[in-house]
């Protein structure tokens, strides 16, 4: 797939077939994202793999109950108390897999270089015709330090980008039209 039109035709995916994505897939995405820029070359993440479809309902499941507890402190999730209360809705939408890129230290300019990882896996995923979709819910969870611990993350990473990965249920519908770019200034 050539670039633009992979840049173009992505979308977020949240609906997902059973099928398990390989493991070798899996990898191939993870070299792409480590070609991301990154400042100085610090490379500054790490890469964890979720596949274990009861682990990934767990942590849905406490998810899910750890934002309810976030809601006075947080307001703008009340728009999503309906769905976070729903025993139905899984945050991770089904997917089999879940890939979670960490910032090996709180420094912004490791944040950065991971969303900019994050791209590179999601429009690779979208070249080999899956599906992905950024799982901002997931985040707050996946940086409690008990779960840290659970999945023996080292102590200063921070979860980043937790990226669900699957093959897409249905096609996507063409994208929304986008705003042309907002320009600042043109010197």
């Amino acid at each position: 797939m050539e670039l633009q039109a992979a840049i173009t035709s992505r979308r977020s995916v949240r609906s997902y077939t059973t099928t398990q994505v390989d493991r070798p897939t899996i990898e191939k995405l993870l070299q792409a994202a480590i070609q991301a820029p990154s400042a100085m070359n610090s490379q500054p993440w790490a890469y964890a793999v979720i596949q274990d479809a009861a682990l990934l309902q767990a942590y849905s499941e406490r998810s899910k109950q750890f934002l309810l507890t976030l809601l006075e402190q947080v307001p703008k999730l009340n728009k999503y108390k309906t769905a976070l209360a729903n025993p139905a809705f899984n945050v991770f939408y089904n997917a089999q897999s879940l890939v979670i890129i960490f910032a090996k230290s709180q420094d912004p300019q490791n944040y950065e270089d991971c969303c900019l990882a994050a791209q590179n896996l999601m429009l690779t995923a979208h070249s080999l015709t899956l599906g992905t979709c950024w799982i901002g819910f997931a985040r707050p969870f996946l940086n409690l330090p008990a779960v840290k611990e659970e999945l023996a993350i080292p102590v200063g990473f921070e979860a980043v980008a937790p990226i669900i990965v699957g093959y897409p249920q249905i096609s996507n519908p063409p994208a929304a039209a986008r705003k042309p770019p907002e320009i600042l200034f043109w010197k």
